[in-house]
C-alpha cells in the first residue's frame, strides 16, 4: 500500500459546513493528487478507510474499489502539479471552489457523501449497502467498462454524479471517443536563422466546460477559432506559414485556450498575417459578444530554432481541414424530451505527440454523444471518414452505451419521495446529455434499479468549477431518508 501525507486538518474554506463529516472527508480527499489513470493514492486512502471501520473491501482488475478520478484543468497562469499537489479550497460568495483549478467535487462530493454514510453510527437505520469507487471516469468510463460485475450483489443503484440539486437524471446519453493522427511533412524555411520572422498567438480566457452539459450553450471552442484566426494569418500574404498549433486538453471539456505559430518570409508579411489574426481576435469577440467577455489574444516571440521549419502548405491545409470542418456542438435536439441535446460533438483536443525535423504528429480527438446508438455511430462514421480522406489513421474504442429511463422504477419513485421531503418540492425527473455510468454498469448487472442526483455544481471540468454549498446538506439530508425508506422496503 502506497505511503503518503493526507491532510487531516480541515481547510479554512470547509470550516463549519455542514454536514460535518462530508466535508471533513472533502477536505481529506482535495489533498490527494487523484488525475485519470493515477488515482492509486486515493485508492489506498479508500482502503484505509474500511479497514480502519472494519469493512470488507474487494478491488477488481481494473482498479474499481462513485468515480474516484477528475478532470484535471487549470488557468494557464496557475502553477500547480496535479499529480503531486492537492487541491487549494476556496469558498466563495456561497460556492465551494479551486484556487485556479478545476475541484474535483465531480465526483468527489458523491464519494465523500458515500464515506460519510458508511461512517454512520450503528444505529442509523440503513440497508446493507455497497459502496462501488470506479476508476478513470473522466476519460472514457474504463473502470466501469471492465467492471467485474462479480464484485457487486445489489440491485439498486444510487449514482451520487449529477450537478442539478433538486433534479432526478434516470437517463443519459451513450457517447465515443475518436483519435485522428495526422503525420505531417515539414520543410526547412530558406534563411530561416535570418530574413524569417514568426509569431506565437494564443487565445485563451474562454469558458470551456463539459461537453456533454454545456454543449448546447454556444460556448466557443478555442481549437476551431485557433483554426480559424490560422487561416487568416496564412491567407493574409504570400509565403506565410505554419509553424505548429495545439489546443485543448481533455476529450470532455470544451476546449478553453489554444494556440499557433506562424512564419513569414519578411517584416511586411508578419505584420500582415499579424493584422489578420488580430481581426480574427476582433471579430470572434463580436461574434460571442456577452457570453465570451474573457476571450483575449495574446501573442509571444517564437525562438529561432522553432521556426527553422514549417509545415507544407498542403500538410496545413490538411490540419485546417480537419479542425475546421469536424463536427462540434449540437447536431440534434431530441423530439421527444423538449430542450435534451440528442446528439452532439465536441472537438476536444489537437495534441503535438512528435516533432522531427521532418515532420510533424498532431493527434485530434473528439467526443461524441447521443442518446440513439445509430446516430452516435453515424456521426462517428463520418468523423472517421473525413479523417482518412484527410490522410489520418483514426483510431475508434468501441462506444458505451446510453441508459435507458424507467421512470416507474421503484427507486425512482422512493428518491423523488425523498428529495420532495427535505425540499417541499418535488423534483424534475429528467435524463441527461452527459455520460453517466449508469448505462454501462446496468448492462452488467441485469435488473439493477438506477437513479442519480447530487448537489449543483457548476463548471465542471473547468478552473470555474464550484459547489453550492447551500445544496449540499439537504442533498446528504436525502441520501439518508432514501436510504432509510431502501430499508424499510428491504
Amino acid at each position: 500500500m502506497t505511503v503518503f501525507a493526507v491532510s487531516k486538518e480541515l481547510p479554512e474554506a470547509l470550516q463549519g459546513l455542514q454536514p460535518a463529516p462530508l466535508w471533513r472527508f472533502f477536505g481529506e480527499l482535495s489533498s490527494i493528487p487523484r488525475p485519470s489513470y493515477k488515482e492509486q493514492k486515493v485508492l489506498d486512502w479508500l482502503k484505509l478507510f474500511a479497514e480502519e471501520r472494519g469493512l470488507a473491501w474487494s478491488q477488481d482488475a481494473a482498479g474499481n474499489l462513485g468515480h474516484i478520478d477528475m478532470v484535471t484543468e487549470k488557468n494557464a497562469d496557475v502553477q500547480h502539479d496535479f499529480e503531486a499537489d492537492g487541491i487549494r479550497l476556496v469558498r466563495r460568495d456561497g460556492w465551494v471552489t479551486a484556487d485556479g483549478t478545476t475541484l474535483g467535487a465531480d465526483n468527489g462530493i458523491g464519494v465523500c457523501a458515500a464515506l460519510a454514510v458508511l461512517d454512520s453510527p450503528p444505529s442509523m437505520p440503513l440497508p446493507p449497502l455497497e459502496a462501488l469507487f470506479t476508476v478513470d471516469e473522466e476519460v472514457g468510463m474504463t473502470g466501469a467498462l471492465r467492471l467485474d460485475p462479480g464484485l457487486l450483489t445489489g440491485r439498486v443503484m444510487l449514482n451520487l454524479d449529477t450537478e442539478d440539486w433538486g433534479d432526478i437524471f434516470i437517463g443519459c446519453a451513450g457517447g465515443g471517443d475518436s483519435a485522428l493522427t495526422l503525420d505531417l511533412p515539414l520543410e526547412p524555411l530558406a534563411g530561416a536563422a535570418g530574413g524569417w520572422g514568426a509569431r506565437g498567438f494564443r487565445l485563451g480566457g474562454m469558458l470551456g466546460g463539459h461537453s456533454g452539459l454545456e454543449i448546447g450553450e454556444d460556448r466557443a471552442n478555442a481549437l476551431r477559432l485557433a483554426a480559424r484566426a490560422t487561416a487568416a494569418g496564412l491567407a493574409a500574404a504570400p509565403g506565410v506559414r505554419l509553424l505548429a498549433l495545439s489546443g485543448g486538453d481533455k476529450r470532455n471539456a470544451i476546449p478553453r485556450e489554444a494556440g499557433f505559430q506562424l512564419a513569414a518570409p519578411d517584416a511586411g508579411a508578419l505584420e500582415a498575417a499579424t493584422a489578420a489574426v488580430r481581426a480574427a481576435a476582433d471579430a470572434f469577440r463580436l461574434e460571442y459578444g456577452a457570453l465570451e467577455m474573457g476571450l483575449a489574444l495574446t501573442e509571444e516571440e517564437v525562438g529561432s530554432e522553432a521556426r527553422r521549419a514549417g509545415l507544407t502548405p498542403a500538410a496545413a491545409d490538411r490540419l485546417l481541414l480537419l479542425l475546421l470542418m469536424l463536427p462540434h456542438g449540437v447536431i440534434k435536439h431530441s423530439h421527444t424530451v423538449p430542450g435534451l441535446v440528442e446528439t452532439s460533438s465536441n472537438l476536444a483536443s489537437a495534441t503535438i505527440k512528435r516533432r522531427t525535423p521532418e515532420s510533424l504528429t498532431v493527434e485530434l480527438v473528439t467526443c461524441t454523444r447521443s442518446s440513439l446508438d445509430r446516430a452516435l455511430e453515424d456521426v462517428r462514421q463520418g468523423i472517421a471518414r473525413l479523417g482518412r480522406a484527410a490522410g489520418a489513421t483514426v483510431h475508434q474504442d468501441a462506444a458505451y452505451p446510453g441508459w435507458v429511463p424507467e421512470p416507474d422504477a421503484p427507486v425512482v419513485h422512493a428518491a423523488a419521495a425523498a428529495i420532495q421531503g427535505v425540499t417541499g418540492k418535488a423534483p424534475a425527473v429528467k435524463a441527461i446529455h452527459a455520460g453517466l455510468e449508469c448505462g454501462i454498469i446496468g448492462q452488467k448487472l441485469p435488473g439493477v434499479q438506477s437513479v442519480s442526483y447530487g448537489p449543483t455544481i457548476r463548471g465542471a471540468h473547468s478552473p470555474d468549477e464550484r459547489v453550492e454549498v447551500a445544496t449540499v446538506a439537504p442533498f446528504y439530508e436525502a441520501t439518508l431518508a432514501l436510504l432509510r425508506r431502501l430499508a424499510q422496503a428491504a
